[in-house]
């Protein structure tokens, strides 16, 4: 089981953002990125595009690659998002940054996941779980609820109202895929009874910002790993 560790919601306020080096970003277009100096992407033969990581530093931005060596559709994606086969050493980044020979998406392609009962979960939970699952077919492979922690602790999931949405291929294995399912928990944040939504670094919360798009959400500090930067996962928190 992953383990995800205990999150400090303090962020709610909006803490300083620093940049997470070789972690995901969007680059132009929305294709898959990652965090990288401009002198590594450079050598790597990708472009960069700016203010798409967290607090950029000023050799430190979003660098993609459309185009890489594994037949005619070859682009450079995170591996848990690629639909063919994979060649690396070709793409900026980290390992799992590698020549895909597919330009389909590849997210997902999960069986349903178990949803918890109602108990330790609350019910608020359980029923926005069971509606992103809904909503998402095959892009959710696992859920958490609860946590090993006394209520109300620092997070959520002591008392059983969050959810980790889990949609990467393994825990601490990034994705680009989560965006799309935490935008859309945001537009249906009434009927979920939402708190707030986190996804890739940054956070959402309907009684502090307005609708927007992911990209404009409020930026968090670096965590240290994917997994607490939530680029494996969605955390929703409900009222």
């Amino acid at each position: 089981m992953v383990q995800l560790r205990a999150l400090l919601f303090s962020a709610l306020s909006a803490p300083v953002a620093l940049a997470a080096l070789n972690e995901p970003c969007y680059g132009s277009g929305g294709v898959a990125g990652v965090c990288v100096t401009t002198a590594a992407c450079s050598a790597s033969g990708g472009t960069t595009i700016s203010g798409a990581c967290p607090a950029d530093a000023s050799d430190v931005k979003c660098c993609s690659k459309t185009s890489c060596a594994n037949g005619a559709s070859g682009n450079c994606r995170w591996t848990s998002d690629c639909a063919g086969t994979t060649v690396s050493n070709q793409c900026p980044g980290p390992a799992q940054m590698k020549c895909c020979s597919s330009s389909a998406t590849g997210f997902g392609g999960y069986s349903a996941p178990a949803v918890p009962a109602v108990g330790a979960c609350k019910a608020v939970a359980v029923s926005g779980a069971n509606a992103v699952v809904a909503a998402w077919p095959g892009r959710v492979r696992q859920i958490y609820c609860t946590r090993d922690c006394a209520c109300p602790g620092t997070s959520d999931h002591c008392c059983g109202k969050a959810i980790d949405f889990m949609c990467s291929d393994a825990g601490g294995v990034p994705t680009s895929s989560g965006r799309q399912i935490a935008e859309w928990i945001m537009n249906n944040r009434a009927s979920l009874n939402l708190k707030y939504v986190i996804w890739g670094q940054r956070i959402w919360s309907p009684t502090v910002d307005s609708v927007m798009a992911w990209t404009s959400w409020r930026s968090m500090e670096d965590r240290g790993d994917i997994t607490q930067n939530h680029w494996d996962h969605v955390h929703a928190s409900f009222n």
